[in-house]
């Protein structure tokens, strides 16, 4: 149980809706059958399959036939970059993405793609303005994330898809390609509007188990007019895009987390994290002297606080932390443990030492007051000694 201890790492992963377990049991059990076989038990498999399909366009305003399901964020932010562009090309990203983006980026580099890797203010917020600065004749594909992993800010995602449809509108004159929008949104799901057309995106990327759902599963949204080529060959499932016997059972949760997303618990889930977030943004502000919130302080989901404590090790914290009950991390989860610097922070231009005192902090619909009061309970106690190993 999430509450044994106090679990402030709801970015790295969250727990699962007893709601999507409930959904998911019948496909683990009775209704296991392969969704290609032409027999009942496919046949209730494909059923499940397609309504998962349809509760994720119907969370996103878009087809069913424009949903993808994949392994999780990380393929599907693979298969919206490598399906979409070829040597030659040119890729317009920032330097805080998610590392299944970066490191795409960087393979595709070798290949003969250009990248542009937008920098990043202290505010941790991509200016759209040098969006419009970097795009060139080859330009084929803008990947900025719709909410960033470690600092919580929140993207102009809509403002570089306005951006990019009067380009494209004068593209199309001079018949040249059009440039594709993808975001990663796996970040945003829980908390954002997730509307594909109002944003102005072609290709976006979500994750089941940052909403509540199962992990091993995700999806890529592909609106029907683009362009894609795949990356995983066989048997042609999922419109051809993404070969292999789909995980139903994980799916059906998937469809379900996203289904729950739009309850009124959920939502009012939010509105106590939001409160939950500011109780814990003054209590910090009032014990912990020279503690800096990193990034944007308005432009941010509630939920996500990226802390640096002046003096401090940040590693070294999170390990004193977790002695204590209390669960935060430093950096991104996917970056196999790592407890470098992260790169994120970094971008940030701030001094060594408050990269390297920096924690994230992230909060859920678990998380109570009592967890925060054990937070800060346990940073009073383990900030000075982490300072002592910095």
């Amino acid at each position: 149980m999430v509450n044994a201890k106090a679990y402030f790492d709801y970015a790295a992963s969250t727990p699962l809706d007893p709601a999507v377990r409930e959904a998911m049991e019948p496909y683990l059990t009775q209704r296991f059958g392969n969704p290609g076989s032409v027999h009942s038990f496919g046949r209730e498999a494909l059923t499940g399959l397609d309504r998962a399909r349809a509760q994720a366009a119907d969370f996103l305003s878009c087809q069913p036939a424009e949903i993808i399901f994949t392994s999780g964020g990380t393929e599907a932010n693979n298969l919206a970059i490598w399906g979409t562009v070829k040597s030659g090309d040119h890729i317009v990203t920032s330097a805080i993405e998610h590392p299944s983006v970066l490191e795409p980026c960087r393979q595709l580099e070798r290949s003969g793609v250009e990248v542009t890797y937008l920098p990043v203010g202290p505010a941790g917020m991509v200016s759209v303005a040098d969006v419009g600065d970097a795009i060139q004749p080859q330009t084929r594909l803008i990947s900025l994330m719709y909410v960033n992993h470690e600092l919580g800010t929140i993207q102009p995602v809509a403002e570089v898809g306005k951006l990019v449809s009067a380009q494209n509108q004068q593209r199309k004159k001079s018949r040249q390609g059009a440039i594709r929008v993808h975001t990663d949104a796996v970040q945003a799901a829980a908390y954002c509007p997730m509307n594909v057309a109002a944003l102005g995106v072609d290709l976006l990327s979500l994750s089941a188990h940052k909403v509540y759902g199962p992990k091993g599963v995700g999806l890529l949204y592909r609106r029907s007019a683009v362009a894609l080529e795949p990356r995983q060959f066989g048997g042609g499932q999922e419109l051809g895009l993404r070969s292999g016997t789909p995980d139903v059972a994980a799916i059906v949760g998937f469809g379900r987390a996203l289904e729950l997303l739009g309850s009124p618990a959920h939502a009012a889930a939010m509105r106590r994290v939001a409160e939950l977030q500011r109780q814990l943004m003054v209590l910090l502000t009032k014990n912990f002297k020279g503690c800096r919130i990193n990034g944007d302080l308005k432009e941010r989901i509630p939920g996500n606080l990226n802390v640096s404590f002046k003096g401090t090790d940040g590693p070294a914290l999170l390990m004193l932390l977790d002695e204590r009950g209390v669960a935060v991390s430093v950096g991104s989860a996917c970056s196999a443990g790592s407890l470098d610097p992260s790169p994120v922070i970094m971008a940030l231009g701030l001094t060594k030492e408050a990269v390297r005192g920096s924690v994230r902090i992230s909060f859920g619909r678990g998380t109570t007051t009592a967890d925060v009061a054990r937070l800060v309970q346990a940073l009073r106690e383990a900030v000075g000694r982490a300072g002592d190993r910095a």
